[in-house]
């Protein structure tokens, strides 16, 4: 099987013949990464109608971070800021995820013309999720999550952080299941610096083929993360700002496609789109070559 054929796809959603990229609004003034920038509704669609300009599949709309020592916002602000910006995606012809952990806000944004709910507690935070994803026949994002980071990263002591990741998702995907949710709607997510160091992201990473053994379509959320400032700064250097680190999240998409995965979330789109067309580029091209219809294939062979 090639990795494009693991790849998989997602009922409900477009079928894509190569890793996808997932642009990120953030309709929230707290974002570690670009936090403010995008707060008002009409900013907030201009931005993602760019973000697709620059190559962008789907559209993730949050409203409330997810950083470490966030401060939750109540439903209400929650829903003020996400659905409105959903509404005035989907009414142009934009596949919208939303990013939330309330099953009101899911309910709501799908109603609105979102067509992915991408929850990064995978149901845990609200026992209503499960339910409504699985009445309204949404696709879901089930995350690897360890609880809330409120006051700094709980929870993250591995023995074998693949292993555990693995078991764990494994165990909430049955959960998804039970729940009512069909199996071909389902994608799985690592939770790349939930509850995790540097070292836990770039084990994960060097092993997605672990995840991909879920049998599952894989989304890796990446972008601007913690583990790339460690890599940039180097043993002794100050990790650059969140906004420096879109080259190396764009390495990271290529690796990530090359490894099989469904879709990769960043913020900065463009450097991604590139990457991971010529990551399937260059799938194909060996894919061509390994069926002996490459150029030049013949003339090699004739010269043996």
């Amino acid at each position: 099987m090639s990795k494009q054929s693991g790849r998989g796809r997602v009922a409900g959603l477009p079928a894509w013949d190569r890793c996808a990229v997932m642009g990120v609004v953030n309709v929230t003034p707290d974002s570690f990464s670009d936090g403010g920038r995008w707060f008002d509704t009409t900013s907030a669609v201009k931005h993602g109608l760019a973000l697709v300009e620059e190559g962008a599949d789907l559209v993730d709309v949050g409203g409330e971070s997810t950083r470490p020592g966030a401060t939750r916002v109540d439903e209400d602000e929650e829903l003020r800021r996400v659905v409105p910006v959903v509404r005035g995606l989907a009414a142009e012809g934009v596949t919208v995820s939303v990013d939330t952990m309330r099953a009101s806000v899911a309910e709501q944004a799908l109603a609105a013309g979102a067509a992915l709910v991408n929850d990064v507690s995978g149901g845990l935070a609200d026992p209503a999720m499960i339910p409504v994803v699985a009445d309204t026949d949404a696709p879901f994002v089930v995350m690897h999550w360890r609880g809330f980071l409120e006051g700094g990263n709980v929870k993250g002591v591995y023995d074998d952080v693949v292993a555990e990741v693995v078991e764990e998702l494994h165990a909430r995907v049955e959960a998804v299941l039970a729940g009512g949710i069909a199996p071909d709607r389902i994608v799985v997510d690592p939770g790349l610096g939930f509850s995790k160091d540097a070292e836990h992201d770039l084990v994960l990473l060097a092993h997605l083929d672990r995840l991909l053994a879920l049998g599952h379509p894989l989304l890796v959320a990446a972008s601007r993360k913690r583990f790339l400032g460690r890599v940039l700064a180097g043993p002794e250097g100050a990790p650059p700002p969140a906004r420096e680190r879109d080259a190396a999240t764009a390495a990271v998409s290529a690796l990530a496609a090359h490894a099989g995965a469904w879709a990769v979330r960043v913020h900065e789109v463009r450097a991604t789109a590139d990457a991971v067309r010529v990551a399937r580029a260059i799938e194909e091209a060996r894919e061509a070559r390994d069926a002996g219809n490459a150029p030049g294939a013949d003339a090699a062979e004739g010269a043996r």
